[in-house]
């Protein structure tokens, strides 16, 4: 470390204390040269997560876009306080616990998926509808049938109007 006075690079450490739950360091040092006495912060610095967009596009890692998105997903649904932001937890831990440094946008919205079809099966279709853009109709109720196949259910659903069931649910 150099002093800020003069630039010596030999300092001692006078003082050490934990700060904000022992995330980060303070000390006091003194100038080995000039005696001059300073203050540095130490804090763990976690390593800078970039996302491949679809395009190619590169852009740093943003915990709060992904945690809106979960949250507008969610809205209005009966899930606990802070659902979003524990899933956005989740995911970030497992990016970062995977040790790369670059990770596509595919596997982000992979994870989002994954995260919200544990807490909410309508907010799992909400992100499902936007992020995997579906086709059409029949491309959507493909993906909720695969649900109710989950859950056990049998629902047949006439997307075209015309059926049997003019356009309405039914389970069996």
């Amino acid at each position: 470390m150099r002093c800020p006075q003069c630039g010596e690079r030999e300092t001692r450490v006078v003082d050490s204390r934990d700060l904000d739950d022992s995330a980060t360091i303070r000390r006091r040092r003194e100038c080995a040269a000039c005696s001059m006495r300073f203050t540095t912060y130490e804090r763990v610095e976690a390593a800078r997560l970039v996302v491949i967009k679809r395009d190619g596009a590169r852009q740093e890692f943003d915990r709060e876009r992904l945690a809106s998105g979960l949250r507008k997903a969610l809205t209005r649904r009966p899930v606990p306080d802070g659902a979003a932001e524990a899933a956005a937890d989740a995911i970030e831990a497992e990016l970062r616990a995977a040790g790369v440094t670059e990770v596509p946008s595919s596997r982000i919205g992979a994870l989002a998926m994954e995260q919200l079809r544990g807490i909410d099966q309508i907010a799992y279709i909400r992100f499902a509808s936007v992020y995997q853009s579906f086709e059409d109709l029949e491309a959507l109720k493909r993906e909720v049938d695969t649900l109710y196949a989950e859950r056990g259910d049998t629902v047949v659903i006439d997307v075209r109007g015309n059926g049997a069931s003019g356009g309405k649910v039914s389970r069996r």
